[in-house]
């Protein structure tokens, strides 16, 4: 099963910026943890990171008939890409929703996500482990998929 992980803008200043918010660690080092988690459970990886917006909807579109499942952070467009929305509910595969920092705990425009529901789930909150635990949801999704494939071929029988 493969899953795409898709940064939005400024992440990949990770380690320089907002220290105090966001942490010091740089999003190659958050990749190299998700990488490790993705081959230690059999999950192929992909990462993705732009700071346009129609560059991430082409990439959850590219995501169609290639990946089972997307994490995305869409940092600042969590609250205004109605067009990330819409491309998630097009593609129809579940996605997890992650933020490093509370977006609940922050500036009034930063706590209405606009991704949030047409997404399986969000993570907020827990610095760089967000990632680590939207990668074990993720796992929970597919083992559920393959579940429901099981027993639907099962009944086919």
């Amino acid at each position: 099963m493969k899953v795409v992980v898709i940064q939005g803008p400024n992440l990949n200043m990770l380690g320089i910026r907002e220290q105090n918010i966001y942490g010091p660690m740089k999003l190659e080092d958050i990749h190299a943890q998700m990488k490790n988690f993705a081959e230690q459970n059999g999950m192929e990886i992909e990462f993705f990171q732009s700071n346009l917006e129609g560059e991430i909807v082409d990439k959850i579109q590219e995501c169609l008939g290639d990946a089972q499942g997307i994490i995305i952070n869409p940092a600042a467009y969590t609250h205004t890409s109605i067009a990330i929305r819409d491309a998630i509910a097009a593609v129809q595969i579940p996605t997890i929703e992650v933020h490093i920092s509370n977006i609940y705990r922050r500036e009034e425009f930063r706590q209405k996500s606009l991704i949030a529901p047409v997404c399986a789930g969000q993570i907020s909150g827990f610095g760089p482990f967000s990632y680590h635990l939207a990668m074990v949801a993720m796992l929970q999704i597919f083992n559920e998929m393959k579940a429901l494939a099981e027993a639907q071929k099962k009944q086919q029988q």
